[in-house]
């Protein structure tokens, strides 16, 4: 058997530990071969691809990124072509069968796993390894690469604490987060953060400041805000920058600088902001990270074996089960009012400014 693997969307830690666990597993278990496309779906459509030896994957398992490569920004089914956007779907296929692959292992979030659901309804089999560090693919209870972020975010939670003390300041740490507010939320839980924003509950600067201004009754002369660059002010629409290429996905940013100013000019504290932005992606993975990626890339082989398709592998509670990609792709992950989490933020006194 031949196995094709991507990987797609944005980089993420523990993509090379996946590839790695493929590789492996695949060859010592099974005797099988891997072709590993270059650059996401790119890579199937213009036939950039690789055989991956066990050389290739020696000593990866601490590196970030992928050595694959990755791009968000190339569907076959809406292909950036000199004619315009096309549908080359066909070459995927085309492809595939000149390089002889049996399967197709696609890691990565919803956006890669949608195109893989797309395949798979023409003949392709696919196997789904989850992948996002914003933590919001369904179908599973996590994703590798959000451990990673969540503790890159507290770090500078932590760092931040020190400087607003300091200062008697309000700072504004604006993370990941476009849709659902899992960094934001975790990394201000364990980062101690006195107002967390999220996409998920809609906000008002005036609850914010109101928050503020009761810890300065305490005594407390300093604030730290936590935003996900997806929330939004009630009423309004998430903050945006500009885009000039129509075929790239939309880029938010911008919220935590109106949070800032807004704050400080309700409350009369200086505040400042910090966009985490990449830092949170890169670099070398966390060891939970390092090891749900190694057994995701051992089940998507192993789903394979069996001649699974169209499957996800998964983290269900402490175990690695299989569910649809359907089930994945049309139940995204998002922080509810009444999570657990939630409630515990607000018992410790928390704010998420909607009230």
């Amino acid at each position: 058997m031949r196995l094709g693997i991507l990987t797609g969307g944005g980089d993420c830690p523990g993509l090379n530990a996946v590839i790695r666990a493929v590789v492996k597993t695949a060859v010592f278990q099974y005797g099988f071969e891997v072709v590993g496309f270059l650059d996401g779906f790119k890579g199937t459509v213009e036939d950039m691809a690789k055989t991956l030896t066990l050389e290739d994957v020696s000593g990866i398992l601490p590196r970030g990124g992928t050595i694959l490569g990755t791009s968000n920004r190339d569907n076959p089914f809406k292909y950036k072509t000199p004619e315009g956007i096309k549908d080359v779907s066909d070459k995927v296929l085309e492809n595939l069968s000149r390089h002889g692959i049996d399967f197709l292992i696609t890691v990565g979030g919803d956006g890669t796993q949608a195109i893989a659901m797309g395949l798979a309804r023409k003949g392709v089999k696919v196997i789904g390894v989850p992948k996002t560090i914003d933590n919001d693919l369904g179908g599973t209870d996590q994703t590798f690469g959000f451990d990673t972020a969540r503790a890159v975010a507290t770090e500078a939670v932590d760092r931040l604490h020190t400087t607003a003390e300091s200062h008697h300041r309000i700072m504004v740490l604006e993370v990941m987060g476009r849709d659902a507010g899992w960094i934001a939320l975790h990394a201000g839980l364990a980062g101690g953060a006195d107002i967390i924003l999220i996409p998920e509950i809609s906000f008002t600067l005036e609850n914010a400041a109101k928050a503020i201004e009761k810890r300065e009754r305490m005594g407390k002369r300093f604030s730290i805000v936590v935003v996900a660059e997806g929330a939004k002010i009630e009423g309004k629409k998430v903050y945006m920058m500009k885009v000039d290429d129509p075929t790239q996905p939309m880029r938010l940013g911008g919220v935590g600088r109106v949070v800032a100013e807004g704050l400080q000019k309700l409350v009369g504290l200086e505040a400042r902001y910090t966009i985490l932005g990449h830092l949170q992606r890169g670099g070398s993975p966390t060891a939970f990270d390092r090891i749900l990626a190694t057994r995701f890339g051992y089940a998507a082989v192993e789903a394979a074996a069996r001649g699974e398709n169209e499957k996800l592998v998964a983290l269900k509670g402490q175990e690695i089960k299989l569910v649809s990609l359907k089930e994945a792709v049309d139940n995204p992950r998002r922080v509810t009012p009444d999570n657990e989490l939630v409630k515990v933020a607000r018992a410790v006194g928390i704010s998420f400014g909607d009230q």
